[in-house]
């Protein structure tokens, strides 16, 4: 069969005169593809000059550059003055580049990725100068078409599908929606229509000329059944009217299909902005599970649609299948696209690698879809390049199948066979686990269905309280009035009927879940509150009914922290974390913690602040409730949790600073900055002061901050808006809190107390690092003195931190009057309490109270700057614990009362760190730690009382 392909194009090119291929090598990849593809064989014989044109202008073995299909086309189609004369160029060009696709492809010498890259080049580079010469001609008729600015409008042609994606096949439809910027009229031509009108005319004619089939052949294959309304809707859009529609009234499928749109053709920059502007439409900004119902009846119509059209043996839509590939890739696009943006991908390989980097497939299963996808992508080639044909069934004759297996490099069909069936099983096996439903724990059936009645009746109460009580609930009566506050909160919102179904079957499987752990009202009620908070926003709702795992730990944490609850409830975007335990009891330290914010920052604009401070809230918020899970399940001490959240606040800000700084160096240049002999760059630094200095952070501090600088009075150099650099670091302050306070849809990032600075309130923003040495030494009261004890720099080049370490020293080591500096500390003690302190006999305040925690600081600072001049050591920590057993290592205590003011300092703030995870004040009952809270007495009283060092 081949020598007689090849030696008939022989013949034709003798009579014509032609000569055969002189490369051996060249002649034997000929016979191959002349074998493999009457479409290559017709053509050449057709036409004998094509084949000689391929080979002597080297076209059969080099790559094509971005620009070589426009250049060509350029060249061709130059001199062309009227559509048919446009079309039968274009055709007759198409029949060139796809004789030497089909070469390629077939001879090896081009890989699948070149193919498809290939073949969407030029679809575009056909679409774009046709639409070019169209355009140009319709305004000659009707003017050129305006906005209500009086700009030049052009029309926008987005490719879909395999188009948009790169993906195009080798006998493919190309899938097109065609829209334009806003309505007016045009201006300038003979006769004056609408946008519409002419943009309709433009659209009509481009169809034409690219779908129109002659003795030449086709061009492409259009389809416009993916444009709003369908086949029934209008063939152009305004931007405006589009954007509506898919607000209104876009589909699932229709979010499906838009994920690989691409603007191919005319005006790019108004295409772009159309993109952004239905990207929400697109991609939700949280996890969509909302979708998991309408996906899920997509799969199944694919199910059906195999099963009843007995599409075994198609490669594409059969079980197993390309179509099978592509839905197990956008599946997770549509549900995680919007939170994770470099699923915002077309590419469905790219879309599988992308998800093992994420941890959502295993890559195994990665491999697998891809090796299956490029070896069906590549049959599918060799199908349809054996005659142009669009087809995905594989040959049903033995010659078929032979010449299949053959063009597939399989020296017979049976090996052919079983490696596809490989392929296809491996490809159906992981289709079929997407979106089931997980199997939750196998209860009593009974106590579930009467569960249930009792949610959607709750008026009978005498048979509900005796359902409720059965399934472990000490206090029905009070589960009763929750699910009835719940009932009535319902009723009182428009909620879709579809949101309502799906609350139906969450609350008795909750009831259950409840039951079958601890049985807990609060718990229950906690949960409740949360379902108000997300009841409209029902993807939340199916997030929790779709992972029955992630329910329990929700049920876990509700029966354990009120605080955990209120952070879900105000963010319920976290609830995703609750869907892998891996990293929900497990916070990352911070090389990790580096590592993600910079994976979620690296996904966005430069220019996208606004993003960016979602991106960062959403950080510390998923971060926070890890550290705040594996807290309540007592996986990490006291002083880790501080370290931990004291981490992610550090990685937080530092990130902050970036993104201001990166920000005004670009409007103002970079600032001179000069300290002693040294000149360097960024001279900035951040110091953190409180419980942040003091590694000590809870869940809700505030970050008590101060901003340093080293620049000189000089300008910044570069820049568009050159100024001077105490005006460039009084704003890089501006916009640093502006990013960690400004209210979001997230919520606020950290509030920022810049009350310790120096002067206070009064003060500048951003001080010079040489003032702030100077007011510490002839200003700064004592307290002041105390407050820098746990202080520490967290960011700023290393010549910045280096100097404040050197200022803090200088001034904590200073020798001090013994009586005049008990007296100050005293006095401020003694103030605080009374401002601080609300008497209550009942209880005791772990903070304020008598032999509480304040006094333990008190007491450490008083010693600290009492005797660092003596040990310099003191000086090295910030913390209070650390700087305990400093004391007691340099003698100056002794180790049964720095024992026991350790003891007591890690008690008080463990029960109030407990307290604060159950929402409730930092106060016990008077009869709580009184031995511990005497003895922190007797100590405060010996050393400060008494003067007894």
């Amino acid at each position: 069969m081949t020598n007689d392909k090849w030696d008939e194009f022989c013949v034709v090119i003798g009579e014509a005169g032609i000569s055969s291929p002189d490369d051996p090598e060249m002649t034997a990849e000929l016979e191959r593809v002349f074998a493999f593809s009457d479409f290559v064989t017709r053509s050449c014989i057709r036409n004998p000059e094509l084949l000689e044109d391929l080979i002597k202008s080297g076209d059969l073995k080099k790559t094509y550059t971005a620009e070589e299909y426009d250049n060509k086309l350029k060249a061709m189609l130059s001199g062309t003055e009227d559509e048919a004369n446009l079309g039968r160029v274009l055709r007759c060009v198409r029949r060139r580049e796809m004789v030497r696709i089909a070469c390629r492809d077939l001879s090896g010498r081009a890989d699948l990725s070149e193919t498809m890259a290939d073949l969407s080049a030029f679809a575009e580079a056909c679409i774009e100068h046709a639409l070019s010469f169209l355009y140009e001609w319709e305004c000659s008729k009707f003017g050129v078409p305006t906005g209500t600015d009086g700009s030049q409008q052009y029309l926008v042609v987005l490719g879909m599908g395999k188009l948009g994606a790169y993906e195009l096949n080798f006998s493919s439809d190309i899938d097109l929606i065609f829209a334009y910027s806003e309505p007016g009229e045009t201006i300038g031509g003979p006769a004056c229509v609408t946008n519409e009108e002419f943009f309709v005319r433009l659209c009509r004619r481009l169809l034409n000329v690219l779908g129109a089939t002659s003795a030449d052949g086709i061009v492409f294959r259009t389809d416009m059944g993916l444009r709003p309304y369908g086949e029934s809707g209008p063939l152009v859009m305004n931007f405006d009217a589009m954007e509506t529609y898919y607000q209104m009234q876009g589909r699932e499928w229709e979010r499906y299909a838009w994920i690989k749109a691409r603007v191919v053709a005319g005006d790019k920059i108004a295409g772009a902005g159309l993109l952004k502007s239905l990207n929400p439409f697109i991609y939700r900004r949280y996890l969509d599970f909302g979708v998991f119902e309408s996906l899920r009846e997509m799969k199944q119509k694919i199910s059906l649609e195999v099963r009843r059209k007995g599409m075994k043996d198609n490669i594409k839509l059969g079980p197993g299948g390309i179509r099978e590939i592509e839905f197990f890739g956008q599946i997770f696009q549509l549900i995680r696209g919007g939170v994770v943006h470099s699923l915002q991908e077309r590419g469905i390989q790219n879309i599988l690698r992308i998800l093992v980097r994420e941890n959502h497939i295993e890559q195994n299963v990665c491999d697998e879809l891809e090796a299956a996808y490029i070896f069906l992508r590549n049959t599918e080639h060799r199908l349809q390049e054996f005659s142009d044909q669009q087809t995905h069934q594989l040959p049903s004759d033995a010659p078929g199948q032979e010449r299949l297996s053959g063009a597939m490099g399989f020296s017979d069909r049976e090996a052919f066979a079983s490696h596809l069936e490989t392929h296809m099983e491996n490809v159906h096996r992981h289709f079929n686990t997407l979106l089931e439903t997980k199997a939750s724990e196998k209860g009593d059936e009974k106590t579930e269905n009467d569960l249930e009645a009792v949610w959607l009746n709750l008026t009978e109460q005498e048979h509900s309280r005796e359902v409720i009580k059965a399934a472990g609930f000490e206090n029905p009566d009070e589960v009763l009035q929750l699910l009835n506050h719940l009932h009535d909160d319902l009723d009182t919102v428009t909620i879709t009927r579809e949101g309502r179904e799906r609350i139906d079957k969450l609350v008795p499987l909750i009831l259950r879940q409840i039951s079958m752990s601890e049985p807990s009202a609060p718990g229950l009620n906690r949960i409740i509150e949360l379902i108000k908070t997300v009841k409209k926003r029902t993807s939340y709702i199916s997030l929790l009914l779709e992972n029955p795992a992630a329910l329990n730990h929700l049920i876990r944490l509700a029966n354990s922290s009120s605080w955990i609850m209120s952070l879900l409830a105000r963010h319920p975007v976290l609830l995703d974390e609750l869907l892998d335990s891996r990293t929900l009891y497990v916070p990352p330290g911070r090389p990790e913690l580096e590592n993600e914010i910079r994976h979620r920052l690296e996904q966005i604009s430069p220019d996208d602040l606004e993003w960016h401070m979602e991106e960062l809230r959403i950080f510390k918020q998923t971060n926070t409730l890890r550290v705040a899970a594996a807290d309540i399940t007592e996986a990490l001490p006291l002083m880790r949790v501080s370290d931990h959240l004291s981490s992610i606040a550090e990685t937080v800000l530092n990130k902050v600073v970036e993104l201001a700084w990166n920000h005004l160096v670009e409007i103002h240049g970079e600032p001179t900055c000069y300290l002693g002999q040294d000149t360097f760059e960024r001279g900035f630094a951040v110091i953190a002061y409180g419980k942040l200095g003091g590694l000590e952070l809870g869940y809700d501090s505030d970050l008590d901050l101060v901003f340093l600088h080293a620049g000189t009075d000089d300008q910044t150099i570069g820049g568009k808006r050159p100024t001077e650099n105490s005006h460039f670091f009084g704003r890089l302050g501006q916009r640093v809190i502006h990013i960690l306070t400004a209210p979001t849809s997230a919520g606020l990032l950290y509030e920022a107390d810049m009350r310790l600075r120096p002067s206070g309130k009064s003060g500048v923003l951003v001080c010079h690092i040489e003032g702030f040495r100077d007011y510490q030494f002839n200003e700064a009261w004592t307290w002041e003195k105390q407050a820098i004890i746990k202080a520490r720099a967290i960011i700023g080049s290393p010549r910045m931190i280096r100097r404040f370490e050197e200022i803090r020293t200088e001034v904590l080591a200073r020798p001090r009057d013994k009586a005049k500096l008990r007296e100050e500390v005293m006095s401020m003690r003694d103030t605080m309490r009374k401002e601080l302190l609300k008497y209550d006999p009942e209880t005791f305040d772990l903070k304020q109270g008598p032999g509480g925690m304040v006094d333990i600081e008190f007491l450490v600072q008083y010693l600290v700057l009492l005797k660092s001049h003596e040990h310099p050591e003191l000086l090295e920590w910030t913390d209070n614990v650390r700087l305990i057993g400093t004391l007691a290592k340099t003698g100056i205590i002794d180790d049964i009362t720095a024992y026991f003011l350790r003891k007591a300092y890690l008690t008080y703030r463990t029960v109030g760190h407990r307290l604060s995870l159950r929402k409730r004040p930092a106060k016990v009952p008077e009869s709580q730690f009184r031995e511990l809270r005497e003895k922190v007495k007797e100590i405060y009283g010996k050393i400060l009382q008494q003067q007894s060092l």
